[in-house]
């Protein structure tokens, strides 16, 4: 991620699984300016918890729009989790 945006209020899709890494990501976005996107995934995941924990940091961060995909792993030969 570059230093600055290229210009005020640059958009910025963060892939977001509501962890350290991501919201780290994410925060780190915000600071520099970005109107920030988040993009979940439903892999099939046994707890929505997950899910409600990145819904919920995201809001607190004030995102633009938080969008959840779902994704059958099962297409792809399942899910390790």
């Amino acid at each position: 991620m570059a230093s600055q945006p290229r210009t005020p209020n640059s958009p910025a899709v963060i892939l977001f699984s509501g962890g350290l890494d991501s919201t780290t990501i994410l925060a780190l976005a915000k600071q520099l300016g970005y109107r920030c996107y988040a993009l979940s995934v439903h892999y099939g995941q046994k707890h929505s918890s997950e899910l409600d924990a990145a819904k919920k940091i995201a809001q607190s961060f004030g995102v633009e729009r938080h969008e959840v995909i779902h994704l059958d792993l099962a297409r792809f030969g399942g899910s390790a989790l």
